[in-house]
């Protein structure tokens, strides 16, 4: 029998397939009956699941990050595809078909990884760019952030997906640079490459994509200012030379600030015009990306919307099918 992808699935649908369990809440009813809210993901996108009249000890052994077997039937309900569970249980492991759950890049992890090198050491700065050599030859964290993602559920939500997430900002700041020659494009490369780089901590990059302990308790930006730290004093401890303190301060400025706005995250505010660049070249890059997931992502084929996405406030237009 063929898998039933998420993509593929219609209303009406009767479903007895494998997915991740990428996420478990139980909720209660108006009545003070617990139910079972899931999401449900394999390599083409994700739908809820929803298992009505269950107990904690009846969905006490199946867990988020772990393969589960569920049965039930596909609904379409307020534009939204779900599917109403029967059963649910945790899966064989022997039918598990991993390239059935593996999303990454679009392009090969070498060439993403090939081009972040050649841009990154095309750097004219010499300091800034011994600093992304310290980096660059640093194997096992090479290693961590090719199979990173760049986020749990916004977008490039996948292995791999931030070494994506970098090269593609890369290369935009790159096609804008002559537009702007006020701004120093060698702090903003440098910028692009370090941003996000903590997430290689605060992630774990298996298929559940949970936050570790250090993740949890200091955020990625926070952990980004630290590695930066350490290989500035390697960089100092081999050439023998003070790294520019005025360049220091601008890189970990560039890290703390571009999530643009405190209530985005942010530890400050762009204060440069080399910050304000990286936030806005970050954004861009995040959002079309999460535009274009959700687009291809929606399990309702026939329907010119996607569902309502609570994280951007918006259903996004599909086009007429």
């Amino acid at each position: 029998m063929p898998r039933q992808f998420v993509k593929d699935l219609n209303d009406g649908e009767a479903v007895d397939e494998i997915y991740l369990l990428a996420d478990k809440q139980l909720r209660a009813n108006r009545n003070a009956n617990l139910y079972l809210l899931s999401q449900l993901r394999d390599r083409t996108g994700m739908i809820s699941g929803l298992m009505w009249n269950v107990t904690e000890t009846s969905t006490a052994g199946v867990d988020a990050g772990h393969y589960v077997h569920v049965k039930g039937k596909v609904q379409l309900f307020q534009s939204n595809m779900q599917i109403i569970l029967t059963n649910i249980e945790p899966a064989d492991a022997d039918a598990i078909n991993s390239p059935d759950f593996e999303e990454g890049p679009n392009e090969s992890l070498d060439r993403l990884m090939t081009r972040m090198r050649e841009i990154l050491l095309s750097i004219d700065d010499p300091s800034i760019r011994a600093v992304m050599e310290c980096f660059l030859i640093d194997e096992p964290l090479m290693q961590r952030l090719g199979k990173a993602p760049a986020g749990v559920k916004a977008h490039h939500a996948y292995p791999g997906g931030l070494v994506e997430h970098i090269v593609n900002m890369l290369e935009t700041a790159k096609r804008i640079e002559d537009l702007y020659p006020s701004v120093n494009f060698n702090l903003v490369l440098a910028g692009v490459f370090l941003h996000d780089l903590g997430k290689v901590r605060e992630m774990d990059s298996d298929m559940s994509l949970v936050y570790t302990d250090e993740g949890q308790l200091l955020g990625h930006m926070s952990i980004g200012v630290e590695m930066l730290t350490e290989k500035i004093a390697e960089v100092t401890e081999l050439t023998g030379e003070p790294f520019p303190t005025e360049t220091c301060l601008r890189l970990k400025h560039m890290i703390l600030s571009h999530h643009g706005s405190y209530e985005f995250g942010s530890s400050r505010l762009p204060m440069t015009p080399e910050a304000i660049t990286l936030h806005y070249i970050d954004n861009l890059d995040a959002k079309i990306h999460e535009f274009n997931r959700e687009i291809e992502a929606d399990p309702n084929s026939q329907s010119s919307w996607t569902p309502f996405n609570a994280r951007i406030s918006r259903k996004i237009y599909k086009g007429q099918r």
